[in-house]
Formats: structure tokens, C-alpha cells, sequence
């Protein structure tokens, strides 16, 4: 693929022409991997794409997760898969009625964090759980996205199963570019934010009175939530996305001794999980986000066992580890 006949500037002003750049240097490098070590799977250009997509993923998800399941928020991220399905499903209407060519991704990155601010107003206006207005949202995209498909069920109903279910080879240059672009503002807002979202997960009413404002980083969180759950929904699909924001992190909560060691642990145990994944998923033609997910979950109950054993030896309680890294900030 020629860079000099891409666009410019790619989503939110990132230029295009360097994140192909990266994509056609990734892929360059899989490639003499799979000639040096006789990899059969690292000779096509999707494998390429769909493993840089799982690496990132790998890292974006428990990122932001860490920090969800510690506000035990963890099924927001169902709630935003179903109103990403519902931005999906936006996209391939417009493109089916007016013959445009927006990216169903693009679409559903807009109403995901539509959908994010949506849980937060609700909760603040009516003084609602959190519970209720992830359930309020859920509900809402998914009848919104199951309406569209209905009203277009020919055009539509075919094409949706790769974002139901995930597919490895249906992620194109466009959809790694806009993952790129999604996982290099999450790791940059993360990374300027940190001590103000340790600070709201732990202890709101701390926060508040130190002058941090709590709504707008709640807010912050969720909109952050929605691009990981996008993201992830390439490989993973809608109905599989939340795990990878929730069983990495329960993970690494068996084996980790503070929240930093925590976040660590469960970009690891995720990387494991999406490679090994990605591999069967190859190799016995499994469903992507299914195979991922199973293997996550091994990996998870490894970790309750060897944290079993651990504590045994050395028991640290979680509250200690809490105060220790609240202490260190």
C-alpha cells in the first residue's frame, strides 16, 4: 500500500502518513521473523495487523481497568460494548442509505463516549448508582443498534457478526491506524493524569476536599473507557470486550502487592493472554476473542493459585497495599 496516496491527517488530527509509516515498519519486522524462524502465521499481512492490534490492546485495557475494578465500575465496559455495537451499527446505516464511507469504528468511538458521558450525567442529575445508569445505557444502545439492524436487516445483518464476535482478518490499515491513534491519547492522558485518578479511585471524598475535581476525572475515566472498549472490539467483539478490562486485573489483584505492581502484572498476564490467543485462534481456527478470553481466564485461576501460595509465605492484605501506594504518591 502506497503511503503517498493515503490522506494526510488521520483521526483527531494525527497524521496518517506516519501511522502507516508504523504499520508498513511492524510489518516488515513480523515478516523477517516468520522467514528467519519458519512461522507460517506471521507470513500474512492480517496476522501483522491483528497482533499489533493485541499488543495494544493488551496494554490499553488493563490501563484503564486497574483503575475501574479497584471503583468496582467493572461493568461499565459491557455497558459501552453494547453502545459501541449501537455506534457500529450507526455507521452501517448511514454507509448503507446515503452511500457514504464512514468507518463503522469511527462512529462507534463517537457514540461510545457519548454513551460514557451519558452514565456520568445521569448519575450526577438524578443521583442514581452507577448500576442503574450503566444499565440505563446498556439497555438504550443495544435497542438503538438492534432497531438500525432491523430497519436494513439485508444491507446490515451479514456484516455484523465481525464486530459481535471479532475477527482477525478484518482488521485493515484504517482500523490499526485509528487504534494507534486511540492508544497513543490513552497512554498520555493516563500518563498526565495518574496521581489525580489514583487519587478519585481510592478516596472521592479526599479528592474533593483537596480541590480535585471529581466529576470531570470520572468523566475523563469513562470517555477513557470507551476508546479501549472500541478498540478491543475489533478482535475481541462486543460480547467479549469487558473481559479483557476485568480478568487481566483480577489477575494481577491475586499476585500484586500495591497498585502499581498491579497495573504492571496485568499488562503482563494480558500480553500473554492476546498472543497466546491470537496463536490458537490461528492455528485451529477458533473465534479470536473467544480463544483470548479462555486463555485469560487460565491464566487468572494460575494466578489465584500461585497468589494462594504466596500469601501463605508472606501475607500482605490488600489495604496495606493500598495505604503503601497511596503513601508512595
Amino acid at each position: 500500500m502506497s503511503v503517498a496516496s493515503s490522506p494526510s491527517v488521520g483521526v483527531f488530527g494525527v497524521p496518517y502518513d506516519a501511522l502507516l509509516w508504523v504499520l508498513e515498519r511492524w510489518s516488515d519486522l513480523l515478516s523477517v521473523l516468520g522467514e528467519q524462524f519458519g512461522i507460517e502465521m506471521l507470513r500474512y499481512g492480517f496476522m501483522h495487523r491483528a497482533f499489533l492490534v493485541g499488543i495494544l490492546i493488551a496494554v490499553m485495557a488493563p490501563l484503564i481497568g486497574t483503575f475501574l475494578v479497584h471503583r468496582q465500575l467493572a461493568l461499565i465496559g459491557d455497558a459501552l460494548a453494547h453502545t459501541a455495537f449501537a455506534g457500529v451499527a450507526v455507521g452501517l446505516f448511514v454507509n448503507s442509505v446515503f452511500g457514504t464511507g464512514i468507518s463503522p469504528y469511527l462512529s462507534a468511538v463517537v457514540i461510545a463516549m457519548l454513551a460514557a458521558l451519558a452514565i456520568e450525567l445521569i448519575s450526577e442529575v438524578t443521583d442514581a448508582y452507577n448500576d442503574v445508569s450503566m444499565a440505563i445505557v446498556l439497555s438504550t444502545g443495544f435497542a438503538l443498534g438492534a432497531v438500525l439492524i432491523s430497519l436494513n436487516a439485508g444491507g446490515l445483518a451479514v456484516g455484523i457478526n465481525q464486530y459481535l464476535f471479532g475477527n482477525l482478518s478484518t482488521v485493515t490499515n484504517e482500523n490499526a491506524v485509528l487504534l494507534l491513534t486511540l492508544f497513543a491519547v490513552i497512554a498520555l492522558v493516563v500518563g498526565v493524569t495518574y496521581k489525580q485518578l489514583l487519587y478519585v479511585t481510592f478516596d472521592e471524598t479526599a479528592a474533593r476536599v483537596a480541590g480535585i475535581n471529581v466529576p470531570w476525572y470520572n468523566r475523563v475515566m469513562s470517555m477513557l473507557t470507551a476508546m479501549v472498549v472500541v478498540g478491543a472490539m475489533q478482535i475481541m467483539g462486543v460480547i467479549l470486550v469487558a473481559a479483557m478490562l476485568v480478568v487481566p486485573v483480577a489477575g494481577a489483584a491475586q499476585i500484586a502487592r500495591s497498585f502499581r505492581e498491579a497495573l504492571l502484572a496485568s499488562v503482563i498476564l494480558a500480553e500473554l493472554a492476546v498472543i497466546l490467543g491470537i496463536t490458537l485462534s490461528f492455528q485451529y481456527a477458533t473465534t479470536a476473542g473467544g480463544t483470548i478470553v479462555l486463555v485469560a481466564v487460565a491464566i487468572y485461576i494460575a494466578a489465584v493459585l500461585f497468589g494462594k501460595v504466596q500469601s501463605s509465605e508472606d501475607p500482605v492484605t490488600e489495604t496495606g497495599a493500598v495505604v503503601d501506594e497511596q503513601s508512595a504518591d
